[in-house]
């Protein structure tokens, strides 16, 4: 139970929307702002195993399948593109595969790769069957891209050696591996790099039911007792992504070691979350901005993804990576031809009159 002084807070505190309009650390899908306990406690948290993984289940069905039978014949398994909005799993499932085929595996990132020397170092350095994987793959300068493809067909790449009037093409043959290749941002891949993928995967976002069980394994990791009411209240406001439900999860163990008994049960979850200004929807400051500037500024749209960007001082690519798809999944928001519209469901959230609709809401 919460403290006295803590259930106070609560009763005579009304949710408010603050001014500070930026994504809130907790609710961020991304792991580029953890620091290095954060991080660490994140790798624990991380399934090592196929068994261990919840939820994609259709994906890992199919995974199961493809591994055992590249075990089986003695092969590397295909390359793997997997796509899908941040948090859900991509470089979970890059280590549980690689763990599955017993094999290592090299971690970069697309933005990491400027020059085809610094692809060719980390190819030449994989062992039999050994995973490469590459985040935000769609991020890949094009000459990189190109140098990536012949690797990926034929298990070759050729060096430039000397400079000027000497300089020669050496081919290299690389030992056979598997790339794995995430992206947030599918549409952004090539055609002839989309194709050299056997194995294309889009991972979806979770409901409340499986996040649940999620936020319960990671508590037990984590040695932190939770209800299950608590974790359930914790999940529904996860916006369907593992990572922030874990991530909420660390946070609302801070509120309960300090304002209750060290037990995560609803009211602490409710008390903690409210804190963190995570709302009933998952909604953190700027998705709310964003339903408010289209309404007030736009007449609830439609209204062009730059103009948006440019009024709630956000990047365009931001918005449409991490707020657009959570909002649009939830029924906030629409993507129309002409551009993004406001739904009546984001009307109710924000307490305002849907056009058309007489008298108040509330």
């Amino acid at each position: 139970m919460l403290r006295s002084a803590c259930r106070l807070q609560i009763q005579h505190q009304p949710y408010v929307f603050t001014k500070l309009y930026m994504m809130n650390e907790n609710l961020d899908p991304s792991s580029e702002n953890l620091s290095p306990v954060e991080r660490d406690i994140e790798k624990v948290l991380r399934p090592q195993a196929f068994e261990d993984f919840t939820g994609q289940d259709k994906i890992m069905e199919n995974l199961k399948i493809f591994v055992k039978a590249a075990k089986l014949r003695g092969e590397p398994l295909d390359h793997v593109l997997l796509h899908g909005p941040p948090g859900l799993g991509k470089t979970t499932l890059s280590y549980i595969i690689a763990n599955e085929m017993s094999v290592g595996i090299k971690v970069t990132s697309g933005p990491v790769l400027d020059k085809p020397g610094d692809l060719a170092g980390l190819l030449t350095g994989l062992d039999t069957g050994d995973i490469l994987f590459i985040d935000e793959i769609h991020r890949l300068s094009p000459l990189v891209e190109e140098y990536l493809y012949s690797a990926m067909e034929d298990f070759k790449i050729d060096i430039m050696l000397e400079s000027g009037p000497n300089a020669r093409s050496v081919q290299i043959s690389l030992n056979p591996f598997t790339l794995v290749g995430a992206t947030t941002r599918s549409g952004l891949l090539t055609a002839p790099l989309r194709a050299r993928f056997g194995i294309n995967s889009r991972l979806a976002y979770y409901d409340a039911k499986l996040l649940t069980t999620i936020v319960l394994r990671s508590s037990q990791i984590l040695k932190t007792p939770i209800t299950e009411e608590g974790a359930y209240e914790i999940a529904r406001r996860s916006r369907g992504t593992p990572r922030i439900a874990n991530a909420l999860l660390r946070r609302t163990r801070d509120f309960a070691q300090i304002k209750g008994d060290g037990t995560i049960n609803t009211e602490i979850s409710r008390y903690a979350l409210k804190a963190l200004n995570v709302d009933e929807h998952g909604l953190d400051e700027m998705d709310n901005k964003i339903l408010v500037t289209i309404i007030d500024k736009f007449k609830g749209g439609p209204v062009g993804l730059k103009t948006i960007a440019t009024a709630v001082g956000e990047d365009e690519g931001t918005i449409e990576e991490v707020y657009e798809p959570f909002l649009i999944q939830e029924g906030f928001l629409m993507r129309t031809s002409r551009g993004r519209e406001a739904t009546e469901a984001a009307y109710k959230h924000l307490q305002k009159n849907f056009p058309g609709q007489t008298g108040m809401l509330f």
